[in-house]
C-alpha cells in the first residue's frame, strides 16, 4: 500500500509520513501555533517511509523532523538528529529560508533558524477545467515582486505579492497586451545561495528552491488560499497561469551546502557518480536523480498540488534536460509517461527549457510532441539579424517556426529576452555584459549576447543613438509578434526595462529587477500593444506555419538562391498562406523595420 506523504488532517487525527528509506529512527517535532516549546513523537516505520497519527485536528501546528542514524557523508548518508528538516511534501512554512553557520555544521541544532512546515486545514479542489491558453499565444513572464514593488496603482500592502497580479492595474495591463498566460517565475520557497547574505546580496529569481510545493512567504503571504484565488481572478478575465518550477536541484546545494531536507531525509535522491561525487548538470551543485520512482513520485505530486488546489494551467520546466536524466537524456525517460498519464496533468501546458550543462544537455526539439519548447535558437538568430551578421534565411527560419527542430506544426516558444540575460533594452544599448553589482568580478552571466549599442555603451543622450535604439527595438518586437509558434514577452520589455547592462541579475532583489512604472516608455509600451491586439486577431494561424505562404525580395521581384543565403541581403516581403494571409509583413533591415500591411 502506498503512504500518502505529507501532513493531513482527517477527522479526529492528524497524520504525518515521511520518506527516508536509511534512516535508523525519524522523530516528528511539533510546536503550537505561537508556541516555541518542541514536542517530539516518534514516528513508526512502514517500508521505507515513517508515520505518526496524532491526535487532534493541529491545523496551524508547527513541524518538521529529525532522522536518526548514521552520519557517512561519503556513502550518502547525512543523518543528524540535530538539523530540523523540512518536509518535502510540505505545502506551507512559518517564514522564509535564511542562512546560518549551523545549517551545514554537524551536531549543530537548528531549530531556531530553520523555518516550520505549517499543517493545513483538508484544501477545496478547483474544478478541472481546460487551461486558458493555446498554442500561438502571448506568454508573459514576470517575477512577482519585481513586477509590482513599484507599481503605483497596486496598494502597498500587496506590492510585490502573488496576490497582486489579481489586483485591477495589473489585469488592465494584461489585457492591454492581450496576454494569453502569464509564466511566474519561481514562487515556491528558496534559501539564497551562500556566497550572497556576505556580499549583502539575496537571490530575487527563486531559482533555488527547498520545499517543492511550498510557497515562499515573502512572496504568498496568505498560503494556497492567495495562489488560488488569483488564479481565479486572472482566469475570469481569460488569463491563464503557468508555473516556472525548478525540479533540476535544490538549495541543498553541493558538499558544503545545508543539511535542510532531503539530504538529511534520503540523500538518493540526489544523482551521484560511481565515486559518490555528487553530479552537477545544474550548475547548482547538484542534480536530482530521476532514474529514481520516488524523485518522480515528489515531482508529479506537486504538480499535482497545484493543479488541483489552485488550478494552475500549466508548467515551465527549468533546465528541463533533468527531468529525462538517467544518466543520459532519454526521450522515452519514464517522467514523460507519467505525466501524460495523470488525469490532471495531461492536458496541462507543459513548456521545457530544453538545455542544462550535463554531457549532451542541449536537447531543443527533442522533448514530447505535446510539450512546448523555450528557442533560444529563435533568440539569437533575431539578434543577430538586426544586428547585421545573419541571413535573411536563417531569420525566416526562425519567424516560420524553427522547421529544422520542429517540424511544420511548430512547438516553438519564440523570445527575444528572457529573466536571464539583457533584457530587450539592453540588447540594443550593450555590447557587453556590466555584473560588478553580483560581487562576481564580472565573470558572471552569457559571455555572448548577441547585443550592441549603436555607437555609446550604456546610457546616452545622443538623440541619433536613440533614435537607432527605438527603431531597433520596434523592429526586434515586430519580428517577435510575426512569428509562427508560441510567444513569450518578459514582464517590461514591453516598455524599455533597463538593467543597466546586468545580463544575470539575479541577485538584484531592488531597483534593478524592478520594474519602474512610473517613468516607462508608454510609446514603446502602446506600439507593443498594437502588435499584439494584430497577432491576437490572427492567433490560430500561428501554431503553425503557413506554407502556402508568399516571399519576395523588397522591390517585388522573387528572391534567388543568393540572396536567402547572404547577410547583405536587407530584407523581404512575406505573405501569409491561409487565413493570416491578409496582410504583407515587410522585413527591411536597412530602414531597420517590421511594417505589416494589408495585402
Amino acid at each position: 500500500m502506498t503512504v500518502l506523504l505529507g501532513a493531513y488532517v482527517s477527522g479526529p487525527v492528524t497524520t504525518f509520513a515521511v520518506r527516508s528509506p536509511l534512516a535508523e529512527q525519524v522523530t516528528l517535532s511539533l510546536w503550537s501555533p505561537r508556541g516555541k516549546v518542541e514536542r517530539q513523537v516518534e514516528m513508526s516505520r512502514e517500508g521505507d517511509c515513517w508515520v505518526a497519527e496524532v491526535a487532534g485536528d493541529l491545523t496551524g501546528h508547527r513541524y518538521g523532523y529529525r532522522a536518526h542514524g548514521a552520519w557517512d557523508p561519503e556513502q550518502g548518508c547525512w543523518f543528524d538528529p540535530a538539523k530540523l528538516l523540512i518536509d518535502p511534501y510540505a505545502k506551507e512554512l512559518d517564514r522564509r529560508f535564511r542562512h546560518g553557520p549551523a545549517l551545514a555544521d554537524h551536531g549543530a541544532d537548528t531549530a531556531a533558524l530553520v523555518p516550520k512546515a505549517r499543517v493545513t486545514a483538508p484544501m477545496p479542489e478547483v474544478s478541472h477545467e481546460a487551461p486558458r491558453f493555446a498554442p500561438g499565444g502571448l506568454i508573459y513572464e514576470l517575477n512577482v515582486r519585481g513586477f509590482s514593488k513599484l507599481h503605483p496603482g497596486i496598494p502597498s500592502k500587496l506590492r510585490g505579492t502573488v496576490g497582486a497580479l489579481a489586483h485591477p492595474a495589473a489585469l488592465t495591463h494584461f489585457r492591454k497586451l492581450h496576454v494569453s498566460a502569464v509564466e511566474l517565475m519561481p514562487i515556491v520557497a528558496w534559501i539564497d545561495e551562500r556566497h550572497l547574505p556576505p556580499l549583502g546580496l539575496s537571490n530575487a529569481w527563486g531559482y533555488n528552491p527547498v520545499a517543492l510545493m511550498a510557497l515562499d512567504p515573502g512572496l504568498c503571504p496568505g498560503g494556497v488560499a492567495e495562489l488560488r484565488e488569483t488564479v481565479a481572478a486572472l482566469h475570469a478575465a481569460g488569463i491563464g497561469v503557468i508555473l516556472d518550477l525548478v525540479f533540476n536541484h535544490t538549495g541543498e546545494s553541493d558538499r558544503l551546502g545545508p543539511v535542510l531536507s532531503l539530504r538529511g531525509l534520503d540523500d538518493a535522491a540526489y544523482a551521484k557518480a560511481e565515486d559518490g561525487r555528487l553530479i552537477n548538470d545544474t550548475g547548482c551543485g547538484n542534480t536530482l536523480d530521476f532514474a529514481r520512482p520516488s524523485v518522480r513520485r515528489l515531482v508529479c505530486d506537486a504538480m499535482r498540488h497545484f493543479v488541483r488546489h489552485c488550478g494552475v494551467d500549466g508548467f515551465r520546466f527549468d533546465l528541463a534536460p533533468v527531468l529525462a536524466r538517467g544518466p543520459g537524456f532519454d526521450r522515452d525517460a519514464p517522467i514523460f509517461a507519467d505525466i501524460a498519464a495523470d488525469p490532471l496533468l495531461a492536458d496541462r501546458v507543459l513548456i521545457a527549457e530544453p538545455w542544462d550543462i550535463g554531457p549532451g544537455g542541449y536537447q531543443l526539439g527533442h522533448f514530447p510532441a505535446n510539450w512546448l519548447e523555450w528557442n533560444d535558437r529563435f533568440r539569437d538568430d533575431v539578434r543577430r539579424f538586426w544586428r547585421g551578421d545573419a541571413t535573411i534565411g536563417e531569420l525566416a527560419t526562425r519567424l516560420a517556426g524553427s522547421s529544422d527542430f520542429f517540424g511544420a506544426k511548430t512547438r516553438s516558444v519564440n523570445f527575444l529576452a528572457a529573466h536571464d540575460g539583457f533584457t530587450l533594452a539592453d540588447t540594443v544599448a550593450y555590447k557587453v555584459r556590466h555584473n560588478w553589482d553580483n560581487g562576481e568580478g564580472n565573470r558572471d552571466g552569457h559571455g555572448e549576447n548577441f547585443s550592441w549599442n549603436n555607437g555609446v555603451e550604456g546610457a546616452t543622450g545622443d538623440p541619433w543613438v536613440l533614435k537607432r535604439r527605438q527603431a531597433d527595438l520596434r523592429a526586434l518586437l515586430g519580428t517577435l509578434f510575426v512569428s509562427t509558434g508560441t510567444i513569450m514577452l518578459t514582464a517590461g520589455d514591453e516598455f524599455g526595462r533597463s538593467q543597466r547592462g546586468n545580463n544575470n541579475a539575479y541577485a538584484q532583489d531592488n531597483r534593478t529587477t524592478w520594474l519602474d512604472w512610473e517613468t516607462r516608455d508608454l510609446a514603446l509600451e502602446d506600439f507593443t500593444a498594437g502588435l499584439a491586439a494584430w497577432r491576437a486577431g490572427r492567433q490560430a494561424c500561428f501554431p503553425r506555419f503557413a506554407e502556402t505562404g508568399l516571399w519576395r525580395a523588397l522591390d517585388g521581384s522573387e528572391l534567388a538562391p543568393a540572396q536567402w543565403e547572404s547577410p547583405s541581403t536587407p530584407g523581404f516581403v512575406f505573405r501569409p498562406g491561409g487565413a493570416a494571409g491578409d496582410c504583407d509583413i515587410r522585413v527591411d533591415r536597412a530602414n531597420r523595420s517590421v511594417g505589416i500591411a494589408p495585402a
